[in-house]
């Protein structure tokens, strides 16, 4: 019998947060672009989706972590009307210099106020928040766990946060179709701009998110008393929803 040979597999370390940091804000330009073109418009459905399910309403003063260039938490100021008052969190500059011009174009919203901030290490007070919500941003924590009890921490008690991000299908054609969208589009799109490095960490950052059944079980272990993960679009995206 011919002696078995274990080859080890070569894993992507996980980037360092000043490393998602210069990242984000190298991508601040064309970061909005490239949301529109790579999800044919529907980023906004889904972003309008999370703020159904946070459950917000008029009046109330919400939280949007990792905020990026703003889409949410605009959606989130719309909602909470002139009477609420919205705070959006993100540590890349350049993202929130461009959320903020983005602010300044728009009528009806509620009051928003724009931070430089750590996720790990939210600058608010407990209970503060009757809405928390965030887009894309969980599955680029350097510690996912402590990014969920941050959220349950500033969180009202009764109150609910919305998570969403990209989400792991359930169907095996549907995940070889998300690896080859992730190789063949968004890569190839980013080459355009010179951002192939930058876009090509989407695949690897996926591979080592926690599925939703997964995501329940730590959102329950920082605190939250219920959490749901609702695959979207096929399951190729998810929102996940807890209440504290």
């Amino acid at each position: 019998m011919t002696p078995t040979t274990n080859t080890p597999v070569t894993q992507t370390p996980s980037p360092s947060a000043d490393d998602i940091q210069v990242l984000f804000d190298r991508i601040a330009p064309v970061y909005d672009d490239f949301n529109q073109q790579l999800s044919f418009g529907l980023h906004q459905v889904w972003k309008q989706m999370a703020v159904d399910w946070s459950q917000a309403t008029v009046g109330q003063v919400g939280l949007d972590v990792c905020c990026g260039s703003g889409d949410l938490a605009l959606l989130l100021a719309r909602r909470l009307g002139k009477t609420g008052q919205v705070y959006g969190l993100d540590f890349a500059p350049a993202q929130l210099a461009i959320a903020q011009h983005k602010a300044a174009q728009r009528v009806g919203l509620a009051p928003l106020s724009w931070i430089e901030g750590d996720a790990l290490q939210l600058p608010f007070a407990h209970n503060q928040f009757d809405v928390v919500t965030m887009a894309y941003g969980l599955r680029n924590l350097t510690d996912i766990p402590q990014g969920l009890s941050e959220l349950q921490r500033v969180l009202k008690p009764g109150c609910r946060a919305a998570v969403l991000d990209f989400h792991r299908p359930s169907s095996e054609w549907l995940r070889q179709f998300q690896q080859w969208y992730l190789d063949n589009v968004v890569v190839t799109a980013a080459q355009r701009f010179d951002l192939t490095d930058v876009y090509a960490y989407i695949s690897p950052s996926l591979d080592r998110f926690p599925t939703g059944q997964t995501q329940m079980q730590l959102a329950l272990t920082a605190g939250f008393s219920d959490a749901t993960c609702y695959p979207i679009a096929g399951g190729l995206m998810g929102i996940l929803v807890m209440i504290k």
